[in-house]
C-alpha cells in the first residue's frame, strides 16, 4: 500500500535511487553507494476494553472511517512497548486507565496509505480514570455485543468478531 515511488533519494549520500528487484520485490536501491531501502512496518496498538459484558469503542473524528467506530488504538512509537501504547492510546482516546491483560491477536494488512501494516490487539482492564472521548475520538461508549454501531477498518471488525467469540466461547 505505501507509494511505491516515495523514496526518491539514498538516505545515507543523497544520490537519486534506482528501483530495482532485490530481495523478493522491486525496492529503491543507490547505484551510488548501493545502499538499499527497506521500507520498516507501521505498527499499531488497540486495546479491547470490557466492562459489564460491553466492548469499549470509540468514534473516529478524522478521516478514514470519520464517524465511524473504533477500538481505541494508535501507532505504537520506536522504541515503545506496545503494550504501553496500548493503554496510552486507551488513556489519550477514552480518559480510562487500564491494565493491558493478554495479547488478543496481531492482524496484518495496511488498509489505507497512512494507516498501520500490523494491529497488535490486546485485552485490557479498567484501572481508573473518568470516560471522556478525547485526542482523535468525539465519543467514547460501552457497548452490548447486540449494538455494535457500524465499524471503521477491518482490524476493528476483526477484533470485536474475536471478542464475541471468546465471549460465547466460541474461541
Amino acid at each position: 500500500m505505501a507509494d511505491e515511488e516515495a523514496v526518491r533519494y539514498c538516505p545515507s549520500c543523497g544520490a537519486p535511487v534506482e528501483y530495482r528487484f532485490t530481495f523478493g520485490r522491486r525496492r529503491p536501491v543507490c547505484p551510488s553507494c548501493g545502499r538499499i531501502h527497506f521500507e520498516n512496518p507501521r505498527v499499531a496498538a488497540a486495546a479491547v476494553v470490557e466492562r459489564d459484558g460491553e466492548i469499549l469503542l470509540v468514534r473516529r473524528v478524522n478521516d478514514p472511517s470519520r464517524g465511524q467506530w473504533t477500538l481505541p488504538a494508535g501507532f505504537v512509537d520506536a522504541g515503545e512497548d506496545p503494550r504501553l501504547a496500548a493503554a496510552r492510546e486507551c488513556l489519550e482516546e477514552t480518559g480510562l486507565e487500564v491494565n493491558v491483560a493478554r495479547l488478543l491477536d496481531v492482524i496484518a494488512g495496511q488498509e489505507h496509505a497512512r494507516g498501520a501494516s500490523i494491529v497488535i490487539v490486546y485485552r485490557a482492564e479498567v484501572r481508573g480514570g473518568i470516560l471522556r472521548a478525547g485526542d482523535d475520538a468525539n465519543a467514547a461508549e460501552f457497548f452490548r455485543p447486540d449494538q455494535i454501531p457500524p465499524l471503521g477498518f477491518d482490524a476493528t471488525r476483526q477484533a470485536v468478531a474475536l471478542w464475541k467469540a471468546e465471549r460465547t466461547g466460541m474461541l
